[in-house]
């Protein structure tokens, strides 16, 4: 069975005050539940802000490190899910359920691609 990855892309200045609510996290429990008994669902987590982070830079063979907040980035990764599912279909509706629990005040775009195995 084919493996996708699920990109969750936020604008970290366009969150919700205080984060995600309890009631989210309760239902994001529920689901990532379900997922997981259901057979579909390998890995899945949330990432730090870009302030925490750091981006590695390969130019002209030179190394360079530059630390966060990545402020030129309207949109960065928030966080992912990998799914094991019979086709990309199954992986689209897993995801569709996965932003339809964040409610509307939200602003969630989710990259869904299959993985290549080497």
């Amino acid at each position: 069975m084919p493996l996708y990855l699920s990109v969750i892309r936020i604008d970290e200045n366009d969150t919700p005050e205080g984060g995600p609510s309890e009631q989210l996290m309760e239902d994001m429990g529920k689901l990532i539940d379900e997922m997981t008994k259901a057979g579909v669902l390998l890995d899945t987590a949330g990432l730090k802000p870009t302030a925490e982070g750091k981006r590695v830079h390969l130019r002209g063979g030179q190394l360079s490190t530059t630390d966060g907040p990545f402020t030129e980035s309207k949109e960065v990764i928030g966080g992912y899910a990998i799914f094991q599912t019979k086709d990309e279909a199954e992986a689209l509706e897993w995801t569709k359920r996965f932003l339809l629990i964040h409610g509307d005040q939200w602003n969630i775009t989710c990259e869904v691609r299959e993985m290549e195995r080497p």
